[in-house]
């Protein structure tokens, strides 16, 4: 009669629209398993890479190359805790303790990765090269019964990095390093 729609009818176009958002929910999970087996394979060659290294500078090489290479992220960054004279013909960018607590500090104290904008004499510290372009980061400390530094990975895009983004495989990084990087430190730091 006129314009009425029979029951039957809404509710076949009710189960159509719910198919095509079920459809679409299924192709989002399976992308996102995608791009996590894709990071997951990454992480294990990253790992085995750094399980590899020979030395601190070839640990470092290591990480911040696949990092911005393979991972394609902008910038990659490992901050090491010591004594900056110890560590002088290294590569690797050493800071004492207290000069890391001035600027870092936060950072430092965490246990877990922090994501999102950081303030700016933070990215100063932890990119000193790439300050400026800097948009958001994910940073971990890095620490075994005492800090042993942060790493740091950042975006020019502010918004790339939210505080509500997992950061299950970078925590599973900094662990591995949390277990290699001392047979790399000179005693003493």
């Amino acid at each position: 009669a006129g314009g009425a729609v029979s029951l039957l009818e809404r509710q076949v176009s009710v189960l159509r629209e719910r198919s095509v958002d079920l459809r679409h929910r299924l192709n989002s999970l399976l992308e996102n398993a995608r791009t996590n087996d894709r990071l997951f394979e990454q992480t294990k060659q990253l790992v085995l890479k750094l399980l590899e290294a020979q030395s601190l500078d070839h640990l470092v090489d290591t990480f911040t190359h696949s990092l911005e290479q393979e991972f394609q992220i902008d910038f990659a960054s490992m901050l090491l805790i010591g004594n900056p004279l110890q560590h002088r013909g290294v590569r690797a960018r050493v800071v004492a303790l207290a000069d890391a607590r001035t600027h870092i500090e936060g950072i430092l104290k965490s246990s877990k990765a922090v994501c999102g904008v950081l303030r700016p004499e933070e990215v100063k510290f932890l990119f000193p090269e790439h300050s400026r372009q800097v948009g958001s980061a994910a940073v971990i400390p890095l620490s075994l019964g005492q800090p042993l530094g942060v790493i740091a990975i950042a975006s020019t895009d502010p918004h790339y990095f939210r505080s509500s983004m997992g950061t299950l495989f970078l925590g599973y990084i900094a662990e591995v390093l949390n277990r290699v990087l001392p047979k790399h430190l000179k005693p003493g730091t």
